[in-house]
């Protein structure tokens, strides 16, 4: 139990004691004490002002004497101020807390508790490889599995690979026009690279033969419609939907092109799924649900022949769920497939993470989900997230002036190894290590500067400003970790700490920012945000390498207190891993 938990449990209880009302420990509002305060952490009185007919000042010093002398084992003092009650914690609370933990490996993670979550990221469409867009989708994904995990939920992976439709065409019809028989194999390009250059292709092309017609003298609809190469586009779809042989074998060959360099930059950035749903074998489920929603009157049939579902009273509005035609479109298919992993799961979360362009779209499903029923419609959850820009704009696939994620990867492990060789400090290494200590940092910046930013927020890229051994960065972690290592490496066996005098001011701002690492897991987790693990663990280092600044550990004043400082340093280091795991980073033994 964390202390501000306790903290809560206690001050329910003494307002109980002294005034006979129940109030619910959740209920108790604790922040961290400000530092022109004293005091460690600060009761927010004025919720209770009112039910309980006291000042804020009276309230505080009744509170205050009973919460202090009811619990000496946790408290030292209080004081109050305006309305706040600040409360000191005892240093052998803090003491014991350390000399518990420095030793686990597994501090901050909880039991399982058997809850299953599916964590659904990735959904790359296989006509292009996949870009910075994919990372940040692919590292919220990941993390957010991983804190889930970390929280002791049992979490599935899952990835909807958009692998049919008219823009898989678009790359199937510009390789027969120009590939000439030409193969990832054949050009020494990866896979997924090779396809979307065709996809690139198919535009140009495009492009080329609508100019050309309007100045045949075509307006620009008709121009845009009837381009020869959009015909054709359009009937390989038709071919395709009709199971015709040597389109379906161009397709499967182009989509094992792609599989194989998705896979590759998959395993390069650490994501990896348990199930992986494909969107041509499921295109077609939500079909009967159709019919059950006719039957419930949660869907009506127009005159046409199209069925619709009326949302204008939940303040949406009517969204059609069947064509005239009988196909379904695409928020059918969703609903199909929610069903589908529902029965092959039983999971009672299933999150989204797709861009917030998406927005409506997952109001929606949640909407007809829950009106038809579905046992999956409730832990629907849409983890939205805002677009990634670079310095120069916003990026588009089809004019191939997206950011690739494997140059990106590149760039970075680059850029990387230039910095690391600025400071000169890795002559020791051989080539295979530092090897991999450019992907670790490289790859841990990248990760990082993505992560950092709370998800909903749309964010500019910068390669340069994420690797910076000093500021707000993966690097700046990694390097804390590093030194921490070294230090511990120096150093005779961590031991118990003894008897100790009372915790300098950053020994104890560094135990409570410690202690606080659970918390920080399960708020990451509640609210499906893990800058809030970024941000956590970045404070942590920088307290870390102000406590190391001002205190000598080898040279300790006592060996008590170099016990001690060698147990914090412990934790530390073991605290800045679990953290950044959790993120998907991970962080050198020395650098």
């Amino acid at each position: 139990m964390s202390v501000v938990t306790r903290i809560k449990e206690v001050t329910a209880a003494a307002i109980h004691q002294l005034y006979q009302v129940e109030l619910a420990a959740g209920d108790v509002l604790v922040n961290a004490t400000k530092p022109e305060f004293e005091g460690d952490y600060t009761v927010v009185l004025f919720a209770f002002v009112k039910q309980l007919k006291k000042s804020p000042d009276a309230l505080g010093q009744e509170l205050g004497q009973q919460i202090v002398s009811t619990n000496p084992d946790l408290f030292t003092a209080y004081n109050v101020i305006k309305g706040f009650l600040n409360l000191t914690v005892a240093d052998s609370y803090w003491l014991q807390f350390i000399d518990q933990q420095y030793s686990n490996t597994e501090f901050g993670y909880a039991k399982p508790n058997g809850e299953k979550v599916m964590v659904e990221y990735s959904s790359p469409n296989t006509n292009k490889p996949l870009h910075l867009g994919h990372l940040r989708n692919n590292f919220l994904g990941r993390s957010i599995a991983e804190i889930l995990k970390a929280n002791g939920n049992d979490v599935v992976k899952t990835c909807i690979v958009n692998d049919r439709g008219i823009h898989i065409c678009k790359s199937m019809i510009a390789w027969q026009l120009f590939g000439n028989g030409a193969t990832p194999a054949s050009t020494h390009t990866k896979g997924d690279h090779f396809v979307g250059d065709y996809y690139v292709k198919f535009n140009d092309e495009y492009k080329r033969q609508v100019e050309e017609l309007k100045a045949k003298g075509k307006l620009d609809e008709e121009a845009e419609k009837t381009a020869p190469i959009m015909l054709a586009t359009q009937q390989m779809l038709l071919d395709w939907e009709a199971g015709k042989p040597e389109v379906m074998e161009l397709w499967r060959t182009m989509n094992s092109w792609v599989y194989e360099g998705f896979d590759a930059t998959y395993q390069r950035i650490g994501s990896d799924f348990d199930k992986t749903y494909y969107e041509s074998d499921t295109y077609l489920l939500g079909k009967d649900l159709v019919e059950t929603g006719l039957a419930k009157h949660v869907f009506y049939q127009k005159s046409d022949g199209s069925v619709w579902i009326d949302l204008t009273a939940d303040g949406l509005d009517e969204k059609l769920v069947r064509r005239k035609d009988g196909t379904s479109v695409y928020i059918t298919q969703d609903i199909g497939l929610a069903e589908q992993k529902q029965k092959e799961f039983n999971a009672k979360q299933s999150i989204y993470v797709v861009g917030d362009e998406q927005n409506y779209h997952f109001k929606v499903l949640k909407l007809i989900c829950q009106k038809l029923g579905l046992p999956s419609a409730d832990g629907i959850y849409h983890l939205s997230y805002g677009m990634v820009e670079l310095p120069t704009g916003k990026m588009k696939s089809r004019e191939g002036t997206v950011v690739d994620a494997d140059d990106l990867v590149d760039e970075m492990v680059n850029i990387a190894r230039q910095k690391t060789e600025e400071l000169g400090k890795v002559k020791d290494f051989t080539e295979e290590e530092l090897q991999e200590l450019y992907d670790t940092i490289g790859l841990g910046a990248l990760k990082f500067f993505l992560l950092r930013v709370d998800p909903k927020k749309k964010m500019v890229f910068n390669p340069e400003e994420s690797i910076d051994f000093h500021g707000f960065t993966g690097p700046f972690i990694q390097y804390t970790h590093a030194r921490i290592k070294s230090i511990l490496r120096k150093a005779e066996p961590v031991t118990g700490i003894g008897e100790q005098g009372p915790l300098l001011p950053l020994e104890k701002e560094l135990s409570i920012h410690l202690e606080m690492f659970p918390t920080v897991l399960q708020d990451a987790a509640q609210e499906h945000d893990p800058s809030k693990v970024a941000i956590y663990v970045f404070n942590l280092a920088k307290i870390f390498n102000s406590f190391y600044t001002e205190h000598s550990i080898a040279n300790a004043e006592t060996p008590e207190k170099k016990a001690l400082r060698l147990q914090l340093s412990q934790l530390t280091a073991q605290t800045i891993k679990n953290g950044m795991s959790v993120l998907g980073i991970r962080v050198p033994e020395r650098m």
